[in-house]
């Protein structure tokens, strides 16, 4: 891996990625967490036998938009890893119709995916971009539904879809009209 790109020094050094899936240092940036989401006033119920889930109440939703939204704002901004494709461009995969910018809260975090790969040996050249920037810029560039999962295979990763308010309305995917732009 090779640190290159919008970071603060621009300058080229190359990682060892398994040295930094063993340590959480490693000289990480990390994504601060979000503010708690307060619990529901009313616990959850317990599903009935049938298996239909019931909806949670208006509050419980509410505390978890408001948790998102939290997030979302740390995310937007706070300067991510994104790992090279290799050809120039940004490393993305795609899940369920929805391309998906891949980005990593630390060096850390990339190393873990990185081993978990089997990948670790290789060098994994990254870019430092903004949270905003990939959500405002270069997810309207991709020209297809896109968003951004952060930490992907992690316990602790999030993505950001497609939609109104995550990314800008040219780029969201229209869910009232069955997925459709």
């Amino acid at each position: 891996m090779t640190m290159s790109g919008d970071g603060p020094s621009g300058r080229e050094r190359p990682l060892r990625l398994a040295d930094l899936a063993r340590s959480e240092a490693g000289g990480s940036r990390p994504v601060p967490a979000p503010a708690p989401v307060p619990p529901a006033s009313a616990p959850a119920p317990v599903p009935p036998a049938d298996g239909i889930v019931p909806v949670p109440p208006a509050d419980g939703i509410a505390a978890a938009r408001a948790g998102f939204a939290a997030l979302l704002g740390e995310f937007r901004r706070t300067a991510v890893l994104v790992p090279d494709d290799g050809q120039g461009g940004l490393w993305t995969a795609e899940q369920g119709g929805i391309r998906w910018i891949c980005a990593f809260s630390d060096e850390a975090a990339l190393a873990r995916f990185a081993v978990a790969r089997g990948e670790a040996a290789r060098e994994w050249p990254y870019r430092t971009v903004l949270g905003a920037r990939l959500l405002d810029v270069l997810v309207p560039l991709l020209g297809e539904p896109a968003g951004v999962a952060l930490d992907a295979g992690s316990p602790d990763g999030t993505v950001f879809p497609p939609v109104a308010g995550v990314v800008p309305d040219t780029a969201a995917v229209d869910l009232g009209a069955g997925g459709a732009r």
